[in-house]
Formats: structure tokens, C-alpha cells, sequence
């Protein structure tokens, strides 16, 4: 991250020619009220309050903006099944998984990675095939795949009938599958196979699955895990050495699936994998992922992740799914049937001859600028919660380029009014939506 600075930076071009937006400018530290940001191409030029403009740039400059504007990096979202109607986990071609890219992209996120859910090893890989041709084409970050090294005790809206043990092998195939997208993978570090090894004797071979995904470039995610604190401990642990000494690599830090949701809940006498990942973020070793929608957690409970861990070890995500940006009724998360109801996604339990009932809460239905009104709303301070939704999670996929508005990152913009409701977005340079 930059030090707070008010200090423009620019590389100046020889003929003024670009975009300049105006506003409140959220830089990774500090709000500037009447700022500038000048786009060039596909990268950001020039970023520094509108009073210091270079000569270059000034005739791009639009008048004081009245509104109250806001001007954010594009929203970086490494948690998401779908939107717009269509599941990542359900799509059987580009055309069907860029749609729910695409709905995600009109509300801020221009950087998405698609997630998979639980399912046979030949579904993951069919699916897999599928998103690494959306990823080739530019259209998502990454791919995450949420098991099926889970556990069924703390199975939330994954099916525990395709949950298996560990397999380096597994991993292995999906990365080649995944040409190199493979960005995350979820696990429970106490399911065999998962982190207990190292490579056999005599070879060179990844014997876990963590291993593994460290040998394929993607980072191990803490999750829907029934663990106790001290087997995360060894993961953790085991995955930052891993992690260290792999160049392949996108970053030194694991991280955690929607830390709270799908793990045995911090008990006094037990503190479980919530307690572990908390103090693996505050020592910079780890990255928690929150569902800060409204519904997954509480305000409170928002707050003090912020204030233990800071916002540069917080991914916020969607956990979206197909429902996203769709009204409410009856929809598909993989083999689950899942009704949308007052807001909330819940797994439907169908039983022959009975009515339906819902269940445990199936992902989310918000987008992510919407998650971070809701932190916001919740009391943390605005540059906190658009760092933990750009510029740490960009971080987690190894992406200098993209998380904060600075000269010489890819021009990623989004304009809100102050209420952060989007009114144009900008990827790579070009408006897509405004």
C-alpha cells in the first residue's frame, strides 16, 4: 500500500489527450473532496486534486462537480457464484457464465472471480474448462473453487453427499483444466488429505491437496471447516511456508471463506477456526473474507473484524448467487434448489409429498458495491471499506495493477453518487455502464 499522501503523481504526455473525472476521490487512505483522476488508454494517468492539475491535462477538466460525487477503484470481488440469473456453477457455456460476470460488472465489481461450488470431480473439471475461456477472454480475475474437500458437519448450501477427502491429484487437474486461473480454492484443513503432508520420500510430487495448491499457482482458503484451533494453526502455518517459498505464486497470504459462516462457531473453551483466523489476519498472515451484507453478519460483528484485523487483512466478497440482481423465487446453487425470500437465498429442502421448507442461508443476493454501503452503513470509515473491497483483495490475486486509484494502474473507475449508487463505470479505460 501507498502512505497517505495528497502529493499527485503522474507520467505527463506529450498532447492532452484522455477522460478526466471529478469528485470526491477515494484514494487508499484519504478521501480528497474536490479531486481529479485522468485517464489515458487503459491506465490511470494522473491522480491529485483538481487545483494541481498538470497544464497537460487541464482542458480536460470538468467544472466543480455540485453533486457530491464519488470517484472508487473498481470493485474487486474473489467470491462470487453469479447474478443476473445465470450460476457459475450451472453454466454449461461462456454465453450462460458471462452473464452473471456481466451483471456484476454494471454495478462496480470490474474485477470478478467466478466460484464453484461442491460437485463430482467431473463436473468441477467441465465447469472449470468453461470459466478458464471466460477468464482468457479478460471477463473474470479467477477462479474459486468452494470445495469438495469440506466439512459435511459444516456444510451450509454444499451438498455433503459429494464431499471427499483431500486429493493433491484433484487439484492438480483442475489447475491444468484452469490454464492458470486457478486463483482460490476453499478446504477444511482437519478433512484427510487436505494439510497433513508434505511431499513422499524421493518425490517431488505435492502429497495434500494444499501442497498442491500451491504447486498450481492458488491459494488455500480456510472453510467450511468443523477444525479446531489448533489444526488451522498447522494449516495456516503450512501453507504460509509453502506459499513463501514458491515463486509461482500470487501472494504470500491464504485466506479465509466468509470467516463466521460454515465454521464451528468461537466458543470460550473452544475457539474453533474463527479465533485461529482472526489471529493469523492480525499477524499479517492470513486474509478473512467477509459476507458483510446485512444478512450474513452482524453490524457489530463487522465492526470488530475491522478494528482487530484492519482493513489491508479484509476481503470483502458477495458469495453472490444466480439471484443477484433478479427478483425474488426459485433458483438453482449446483445440485441445490435455493428460494430467495425478504432478501435472503436459503437452501429449499424438498421432500417428497411435504411442501418445501427452506434451510440454512445459501450465499448472497447482493452486489458489491452493496456490500460496502452496508459496511459503511455499519460505522467503518469509508476508505476502509473500499480498500477491503479493491485494493486487498487485489492483493490476494496478485494484481498490482488493479485495487486503488494511482497513475500507471489499469483505469478501473466507478462514479456513485453519494449515497454509492453507481452511476458509470470505467474497465480498462472504457465506459461500460453511465
Amino acid at each position: 500500500m501507498t502512505s497517505p499522501s495528497t502529493s499527485p503523481v503522474h507520467a505527463e504526455p506529450a498532447e492532452p489527450v484522455g477522460l478526466a473525472l471529478r469528485g470526491r476521490v477515494v484514494l487508499p487512505h484519504e478521501v480528497l473532496d474536490d479531486g481529479v483522476v485522468v485517464v489515458e488508454g487503459a491506465a490511470i494517468a494522473w491522480v491529485g486534486p483538481a487545483g494541481d492539475v498538470p497544464a497537460t491535462w487541464s482542458a480536460l477538466v470538468p467544472a466543480p462537480d455540485a453533486s457530491g460525487s464519488l470517484l472508487l477503484p473498481g470493485l474487486v470481488d474473489v467470491h462470487c457464484h453469479g447474478g443476473g440469473g445465470a450460476s457459475f456453477p450451472d453454466a454449461l457455456d461462456v454465453a450462460q457464465a458471462r452473464i452473471g460476470a456481466r451483471e456484476h460488472l454494471a454495478h462496480g465489481t470490474t474485477s470478478l472471480v467466478a466460484s464453484l461450488v461442491t460437485a463430482p470431480a467431473e463436473v468441477l473439471l467441465a465447469r472449470t474448462a468453461v470459466l478458464a475461456e471466460l477468464a482468457d477472454a479478460g471477463e473474470l480475475a479467477g477462479i474459486h473453487l468452494e470445495g469438495p474437500f469440506l466439512s459435511a458437519q459444516r456444510c451450509g448450501a454444499q451438498n455433503p453427499a459429494d464431499m471427499q477427502v483431500g486429493s493433491a491429484r484433484l487439484v492438480s487437474q483442475v489447475a491444468q483444466v484452469a490454464r492458470g486461473h486457478l486463483a482460490t480454492m476453499t478446504l477444511a484443513p482437519e478433512v484427510p488429505g487436505v494439510a497433513d503432508g508434505g511431499s513422499a520420500p524421493g518425490s517431488t510430487a505435492p502429497d495434500d491437496a494444499v501442497a498442491a495448491l500451491v504447486a498450481g499457482g492458488a491459494l488455500p482458503s480456510i472453510g467450511h471447516t468443523d477444525a479446531s484451533a489448533e489444526q488451522v494453526d498447522a494449516a495456516v502455518a503450512r501453507a504460509v511456508a509453502l506459499l513463501a517459498g514458491d515463486p509461482r505464486t500470487r501472494g504470500p497470504r491464504p485466506t479465509a471463506t466468509h470467516l463466521f459462516n460454515g465454521m464451528r462457531p468461537w466458543h470460550h473453551r473452544d475457539p474453533g477456526p474463527i479465533a485461529s483466523c482472526l489471529a493469523a489476519a492480525a499477524r499479517g498472515e492470513l486474509v478473512v473474507e467477509l459476507v458483510a451484507d446485512g444478512t450474513h453478519l452482524a453490524d457489530g460483528t463487522v465492526r470488530s473484524v475491522f478494528d482487530l484485523v484492519g482493513a489491508d487483512a479484509i476481503a470483502l466478497v458477495t458469495d453472490a448467487m444466480a439471484a443477484a440482481g433478479m427478483p425474488e423465487g426459485d433458483y438453482r446453487l449446483g445440485p441445490m434448489a435455493v428460494r430467495v425470500a425478504d432478501g435472503v437465498a436459503r437452501i429449499l429442502i424438498e421432500e417428497p409429498g411435504d411442501e418445501p421448507e427452506v434451510g440454512a442461508i445459501a450465499g448472497g443476493v447482493a452486489h458489491l458495491m452493496d456490500v460496502v454501503r452496508a459496511v459503511v452503513g455499519a460505522g467503518v470509515p469509508l476508505v476502509e471499506a473500499v480498500r477491503a473491497a479493491s485494493g486487498t483483495p487485489a492483493q490476494v490475486l496478485g494484481r498490482a495493477d488493479l485495487g486503488a486509484l494511482e497513475a500507471g494502474r489499469r483505469a478501473d473507475v466507478v462514479v456513485t453518487d453519494g449515497e454509492l449508487r453507481v452511476l458509470t463505470v470505467l474497465r480498462a479505460g472504457q465506459v461500460l455502464v453511465g
